[in-house]
């Protein structure tokens, strides 16, 4: 049951009293039940109190740096105070108002309306008076409003009239006139957005409109709710309100009063002024007999003023009757007074007493509508921000799917492993692997032995031989032996050293290549000497931008068996080594472990940045190259005895051609930068890849990995969803683009950081596609909605 208390403040003020105060109380506004007489004695400190609170709340807003919808200089700022101060002034203020209220010719009227009011009823509490100080004052701290859960304070000047309203055809939607003032140093992007959600409301924005746009709006058109976010303030001794409604032009309700008599003859029922300092603005549209108004008492701080308009929309959109949503929305203030102080007291409704507060069902004609008799209308609902992220959330789904069937198609794989590359680049240099040391055959060693004949993939038997024979002086662990024996040299009976021999040796592995369909359909043999044990192929592999990135360790024998063996030469020759180290190795289909290091092999098919025409069959893994130089020797050093014996004991040494007519050439993820695109003997990629395996098992260097392909996806949609939602709660669009750029820069920093330290290859390219495409989204919702206020 609604009520209707008003109080009237005749004569007198603070420093004088109040020698009649009159209360009535009326029923739903239709009939009187009852007109009480007081009165209330001088109390001048409230006065000068309720000033030192002012400036303290102004100094203390200041100090905490939330930005403001009023210009606050500096003259007025208090610099020498301290939160607990304010605090202590805000307790006198309420004391001394409950003081003032408890004296006995008022309590005779205060203990009379609560013997016909029940804690259950919808109490409007109006304040008449024509006092500033006194609509400036915190009535809400009354004890009364403690007792009484649906009880809201009203202010009113103590004039006013019915106003006369011409009648209308009902309309479905709300409409609302929506005047985005000068926002310099504030944001009020939000504002329009809590409006632009309303789903029974039809908004029209004027963003920074001249006096001229202003007027005609309000002239030629039927409006319900005039509202205004933007810079303002009360001048006059409080007497006179003033907003700016854009960066050059301010205004007074004085020079708007035509227009807006003319929209409130036409319906206009409210009015919502999230500014600062709205007393002066209410009482002079209230001169003009406007139905209701919420004001802000004093300077509000951005995001308190966002919180209470969207907290009431959502309340008297959603039925609630308009003094409760408003109380509502204003007590909700309080959870934020640690860092907004007294955030609370500010909203205020502005009445007048001869209109009943007009409900959202009525702003949108459906007061009468069979339809809607007997039941609680839920149309008027505002798109609260839950609503708001679920279409955001849609959006970036729909975006995260898009983006992994793009990528299932290959459309990414190249940039991706570009980056991929870019990524390696970044890291430090390495110290060389002291483990191996490479064997050059180079140009130079060929042709002073005129050994071309016998091709440039080779040298003669003898010298090989002989080199063989020096180096196992000299104590290695294992001798790799990256070039082809598939033919002899004529027999020498005068030979010295037979190659027969050194090659038989137990630690000596011998290459042999695999058929290969594209290039070379035969493959080559290993030399008949050595057991299928000490047979290793050196098949290497290029992505189709040539490059290699991955290392082939196991091959299933397939049909011809030119090559017999099913193990790469790297991983023999580390297996090799770790086996004097004591350590084991197990081999899997997808994996090969050594101790508690596990190499999982790509899946077949898509891993990782592979997703198109790339042959991932056998035991692959990724290449991690060190990116330093490993230790060379040349052939004509050791033949010539011009190396440190100690230089080889102990070590993995691989025996390699690096001639410059040699084809065996490879480009990897650092030679693809060089200015001249340089390939690289494939005797260093054997290198590399000994070189990864050993570091990881005795060395604990990371192992490139990949996310399974459920990993990627979620990966994926979760850079989504976060980006965009960051980037959805970032205000202006400008600050949107940053965000934006801001996501992919820290998740490339996150996936080049997981690569260096993890080994973990995470999908950057998708994923910052994604977040750009859902961010661009979200940026163009929010240029649109500016696009519909224009």
């Amino acid at each position: 049951m609604s009520k209707l208390v008003v109080f009237s403040f005749l004569g007198g003020d603070l420093n004088k009293g109040f020698p009649v105060v009159t209360a009535q109380l009326w029923h739903h506004n239709q009939f009187l039940l009852l007109k009480l007489t007081g009165s209330l004695p001088a109390l001048p400190e409230l006065s000068e109190l309720y000033r030192r609170w002012q400036l303290l709340y102004a100094s203390v807003h200041q100090r905490l740096g939330s930005n403001q919808r009023i210009k606050v200089h500096s003259q007025d700022i208090i610099t020498n105070i301290s939160v607990n101060d304010f605090d202590e002034v805000c307790q006198q203020l309420q004391a001394h108002i409950n003081a003032w209220l408890k004296f006995e010719s008022f309590q005779n009227i205060e203990r009379q309306l609560r013997t016909l009011l029940s804690r259950d009823d919808e109490i409007r509490v109006v304040i008449e008076t024509n006092i500033v100080l006194l609509h400036r004052l915190p009535w809400h701290l009354w004890n009364f409003f403690e007792d009484y859960p649906k009880a809201e304070l009203a202010l009113s000047n103590h004039e006013y009239a019915s106003p006369q309203v011409l009648p209308k055809s009902p309309t479905a939607k709300v409409n609302i006139l929506a005047i985005l003032g000068n926002s310099v140093g504030i944001d009020i992007d939000q504002d329009g957005a809590l409006l632009q959600g309303l789903t029974d409301a039809k908004t029209t924005f004027l963003v920074e409109p001249t006096r001229k746009e202003l007027d005609e709006y309000l002239w030629n058109l039927d409006w319900d709710i005039l509202f205004f976010a933007g810079h303002s303030t009360t001048i006059a001794d409080g007497e006179i309100g003033e907003i700016y409604i854009n960066q050059t032009e301010t205004l007074t309700i004085p020079h708007l009063k035509n227009a807006l008599k003319t929209a409130i003859s036409r319906g206009l029922k409210l009015a919502i002024f999230n500014s600062c300092n709205g007393i002066g603005l209410a009482r002079n549209l209230a001169d003009l007999n406007i139905p209701q108004m919420i004001v802000m008492r004093e300077i509000v701080p951005d995001f308190i003023a966002q919180e209470f308009l969207k907290n009431f929309l959502i309340a008297f959109a959603g039925s609630k009757p308009f003094y409760l949503a408003v109380r509502e929305a204003r007590e909700r203030l309080q959870g934020l007074e640690n860092e907004f102080p007294c955030a609370s007291w500010l909203p205020v409704i502005c009445q007048n007493p001869t209109t009943v507060p007009t409900t959202w069902q009525e702003l949108c004609g459906n007061v009468g509508d069979p339809k809607f008799l007997g039941e609680v209308s839920t149309k008027g609902k505002i798109a609260t921000p839950k609503s708001k992220l679920l279409t955001v959330l849609l959006s970036t789904f729909i975006v995260a799917v898009s983006t992994i069937g793009l990528r299932y198609l290959g459309v990414f794989e190249k940039i991706e492993l570009q980056t991929f590359d870019q990524i390696l680049r970044l890291r430090p240099k390495e110290e060389p692997d002291p483990r191996l040391i490479i064997v050059e055959i180079t140009e130079k060693d060929i042709q002073s032995r005129q050994e071309t004949t016998l091709g440039l993939k080779s040298i003669s038997d003898s010298t090989l031989a002989t080199l063989l024979n020096k180096l196992q002086k000299h104590q290695p662990r294992i001798i790799g032996l990256d070039i082809y024996r598939d033919f002899a040299d004529p027999p020498n009976k005068l030979q010295p050293i037979k190659l027969s021999t050194e090659i038989s040796k137990k630690n000596v592995v011998v290459a042999c290549k695999i058929p290969d369909s594209k290039y070379d359909s035969q493959g080559v043999k290993a030399p008949k000497e050595v057991p299928v044990e000490r047979q290793a192929f050196t098949d290497a592999i290029a992505d189709p931008d040539s490059i290699v990135r991955r290392q082939i360790l196991m091959l299933p024998p397939e049909p011809p068996l030119t090559c017999t063996t099913t193990n790469s030469l790297s991983l023999l020759l580390a297996t090799r080594y770790l086996y004097d180290e004591k350590i084991q190795p197990k081999f899997n289909e997808d994996y090969v472990q050594f101790g508690s290091k596990v190499f999982n092999r790509l899946k077949y098919g898509r891993s990782g940045g592979y997703q198109q025409g790339v042959d991932l069959g056998g035991n692959q893994i990724l290449i991690n190259y060190r990116n330093t130089d490993y230790q060379t020797v040349s052939l004509e050093d050791i033949l010539s005895d011009k190396v440190n014996p100690y230089l080889f004991k102990d070590k993995v040494v691989i025996i390699g051609v690096t001639a410059n007519t040699l084809t065996d050439t490879w480009s990897t993820p650092y030679t693809a930068t060089q200015q001249n695109h340089q390939p690289i003997p494939g005797v260093f990629i054997q290198a590399q890849m000994v070189s990864q395996v050993l570091s990881a098992v005795l060395d604990q260097r990371p192992i490139l990995w990949v996310l399974p392909y459920w990993g990627d996806i979620l990966w994926i949609c979760g850079c989504s969803v976060v980006g965009s939602l960051i980037i959805w709660r970032v205000r202006s669009v400008s600050e949107k683009g940053c965000a934006i750029v801001a996501i992919v820069v820290i998740l490339y920093g996150v996936c080049a950081i997981a690569l260096s330290k993890q080994g973990l290859w995470i999908p950057f390219i998708p994923s910052a596609f994604g977040v750009v495409v859902s961010g661009v989204l979200v940026q163009y919702r929010c240029q649109i909605k500016r696009v519909q206020r224009l």
